[in-house]
């Protein structure tokens, strides 16, 4: 009888493909969940195992509390990831996930001696390009909700759900934190291909930023 990895609740895993030639971790943007790549293994080869990873303070990691520096997140999952790094792999991340992503794949090279095949980024301006916004993960309360309507990335009955939101804000709150201190470091560039989709109607990250992964 054939044994079948067990993904913990970090690693989402939505359809276990333990034949699968090659894994895609996928990592979301600020305040969300690994639920939004649930539906992401029915339209891709079967020959690659979907891979979401839940971020501290949300989902199945409901109970952990949300971190709040990139280093600190990276050195949290890098060794929670390395036991299913026993197979080609490759990273997707979206908005903030994209730069954890990176961060991720150089740490992992350093720490460990593994490389993604691919790093693919979305909606996420190179690391080494400072974001020209100012810092919102310390705003009074009013004031951050009117950000998070401005950035129209949370939806307006979230927004107006006191309970919800309760919840949400401090993971919200974290998430920019994570991105509003990040100071880039100068290494190596990674020996992987990188992959930067970007949308033609984002006005948060523009084509400049998107080139910056080059």
């Amino acid at each position: 009888m054939k044994t079948i990895r067990k993904f913990n609740s970090y690693i989402t895993c939505p359809k276990p493909l333990p034949q699968a030639s090659a894994r895609l971790f996928c990592f979301p943007y600020a305040g969300s969940t690994s639920l939004i790549f649930r539906t992401w293994a029915a339209s891709l080869p079967k020959n690659i195992e979907i891979c979401p990873v839940e971020l501290p303070g949300r989902g199945t990691q409901m109970k952990s509390p949300p971190l709040t520096r990139m280093e600190t997140l990276v050195k949290a999952i890098a060794p929670i990831l390395f036991p299913h790094l026993d197979k080609p792999f490759a990273f997707f991340g979206h908005s903030m996930g994209g730069l954890l992503s990176f961060e991720l794949a150089r740490h992992l090279h350093k720490e460990y001696g593994k490389k993604p095949v691919q790093l693919c980024v979305s909606a996420s301006r190179a690391p080494q390009i400072p974001s020209p916004k100012r810092p919102i993960h310390a705003l009074p309360e009013t004031e951050f909700k009117q950000e998070l309507r401005r950035l129209n990335g949370t939806p307006a009955s979230v927004l107006e759900n006191t309970e919800l939101m309760e919840i949400l804000i401090p993971i919200l709150r974290a998430d920019f934190a994570v991105l509003e201190t990040y100071v880039y470091t100068q290494e190596p560039p990674l020996e992987c291909p990188i992959a930067a989709f970007g949308g033609l109607e984002d006005q948060e990250v523009t084509v400049e930023e998107l080139e910056g992964w080059r």
